[in-house]
């Protein structure tokens, strides 16, 4: 062995080891301890600026009238009297069962039926198809103003304004937004996959069914969580559609107790805020059951397509 031959590998061995140092091991630097209790802070404050509206609602619907807006998060007295006497001052049973018939039909609606437009604009080739997609988006440009009156003359003409019917029937026919999110889901399938299945004997329908919907169950839990927040919380049509206090919804119930409630410039807020602590719970719920579908739907939107 000569003096040449062994710095050369000692030299080879320690060059990783200086050009890695401070990284881990896919290249990427460390992050230091102050970074972490940086990026925890932050964290922490914005988490707490979420939830304190929310923490406030609960508590304050634990309060006499006269201790609502005092701030405090522990009640001074507290009290589950507003609780008892906003089920029996409002129909709040009747109106959440609105509020579920309404947002479950508006939910499954949209869901299926932007699902097949989307799974038309990604799958089939045909003339027109890009201009037609591009008139689709274009259409999420409108105004909601805009369309607000003509949509209320038609249903009107076909005598379904004072139902529940024109809160969800419009689902039927699809959300542009909704329509391009299933379509960059469904433009990362494989094509191979549905060739197969055609040479398997399997029609467009059975395609769709068994194999393009299971595999995009994370959008498909997407679209269901956006369309349940927004079905539930809508408060503009059933203020245009509902006349009758047996067929409002929550939201349009909530704007009749303070209504009702606000004679004589006193506010029975205690109410009001515990029935929003009421309808604002299912959402809670729906939102957890579908949490792990919903963040990997989220995740995954920006590499399909």
């Amino acid at each position: 062995m000569t003096a040449t031959d062994t710095p050369a590998p000692r030299i080879a061995e320690s060059a990783p080891l200086v050009a890695g140092a401070g990284r881990t091991g896919d290249g990427r630097p460390l992050r230091g301890p102050i970074g972490k209790v940086a990026l925890v802070v932050v964290m922490s404050v914005l988490t707490l600026a979420f939830i304190y509206p929310f923490v406030w609602l609960v508590s304050a619907s634990f309060k006499p009238r006269g201790e609502v807006f005092d701030n405090r998060l522990i009640p001074k007295t507290f009290t589950l009297h507003n609780y008892v006497a906003v089920w029996h001052d409002a129909p709040m049973a009747l109106w959440l069962t609105n509020t579920v018939y309404v947002t479950v039909l508006a939910t499954i609606t949209v869901t299926i039926s932007s699902a097949l437009v989307a799974w038309g604009f990604a799958y089939f080739r045909f003339r027109g198809r890009d201009l037609l997609f591009g008139l689709v988006l274009a259409s999420m440009m409108i105004p909601g103003a805009v369309t607000m009156i003509p949509t209320y003359l038609i249903w009107h003409a076909v005598g379904f304004t004072g139902t529940l019917v024109p809160l969800w029937a419009q689902n039927l026919f699809g959300s542009a937004f909704y329509i391009f999110l299933l379509r960059q889901f469904f433009l990362g399938l494989p094509r191979d996959l549905f060739e197969a299945a055609k040479l398997d004997g399997a029609n467009n329908w059975q395609m769709f069914r068994l194999i393009a919907l299971p595999l995009t169950r994370p959008a498909l839990v997407v679209v269901g969580l956006f369309e349940f927040q927004a079905a539930w919380t809508d408060l503009m049509r059933p203020l245009i559609y509902l006349r009758d206090s047996d067929t409002f919804t929550v939201p349009r119930g909530l704007k009749s107790m303070l209504d009702q409630f606000g004679f004589g410039g006193e506010w029975h807020w205690e109410l009001v805020v515990t029935a929003s602590v009421i309808t604002t719970l299912p959402m809670i719920v729906v939102f957890f059951l579908g949490q792990r579908h919903f963040m990997q739907g989220i995740a995954t939107t920006g590499t399909r397509g």
